[in-house]
């Protein structure tokens, strides 16, 4: 029986891709270094420090990790604080109040800081719906390793095999299935060169996975 869900943040709740794009691609032009769209493609999902060691690996650059991650994270700081259009994804706020009042728990799985994290849920005020929030950022690795679907499974109470993960990216899929979770493959506008192959439901809308509609595919897939 279906008991949780775990939504990612970037790409589900927010569209905080071209904010992260800019930051980044400030970030790359500091450091001088030219990133190509298939490997900039090949980061999404991934915690910026591990984006970071995996940028300091291939152009053997004389930066640490961290010091990169500082710079990324200053640029976007500052774009997030004066983008006053910024909002949550089509949908998402709806689908968190019909899971919500129907005695679904919540819990975050976000590749994100927990700074980041806490930002966007004090600016859009989620957390009144949400278990508990993890941020990979703090984990040892990064998706798509599933130890940050483990963990949040174990932060629901339940078992992984009563639990949904709600995921856009490659990366993120692949930490679910990982994980022994049922996966739902966000495929939306936002998400750009994504592979959902390994999702056991994609969708294209919020309204396709509404509380009766998950509940009998889930159920059904058990």
């Amino acid at each position: 029986m279906l008991k949780a869900v775990i939504f990612d943040m970037d790409g589900v709740i927010i569209d905080s891709e071209p904010l992260h794009y800019r930051a980044y691609h400030q970030m790359f032009d500091e450091v001088g270094i030219t990133v190509s769209a298939e490997l900039y493609d090949s980061l999404t999902g991934k915690s910026t420090i591990n984006v970071c060691k995996q940028l300091k690996e291939h152009f053997q650059l004389s930066h640490t990790p961290d010091e990169l991650a500082t710079i990324k994270r200053r640029h976007y700081d500052i774009i997030f604080d004066n983008d006053k259009d910024f909002d949550l994804i089509k949908g998402v706020r709806k689908l968190i109040e019909n899971y919500h009042a129907n005695d679904l728990t919540l819990v975050l799985g976000s590749s994100a800081t927990m700074a980041s994290i806490d930002r966007i849920f004090r600016r859009f005020d989620l957390n009144q719906y949400f278990k508990a929030k993890l941020s990979g950022a703090e984990l040892k690795a990064s998706k798509p390793h599933p130890e940050i679907f483990i963990k949040a499974a174990e932060a629901t109470g339940y078992n992984p095999d009563e639990c949904v993960v709600i995921e856009d990216a490659t990366n993120g899929i692949e930490a679910a299935k990982g994980a022994g979770i049922f996966c739902v493959g966000f495929d939306s506008e936002h998400s750009k060169n994504q592979d959902y192959s390994k999702a056991d439901l994609v969708i294209q809308d919020f309204e396709e996975i509404k509380y009766d509609r998950i509940r009998t595919v889930f159920e059904g897939n058990s």
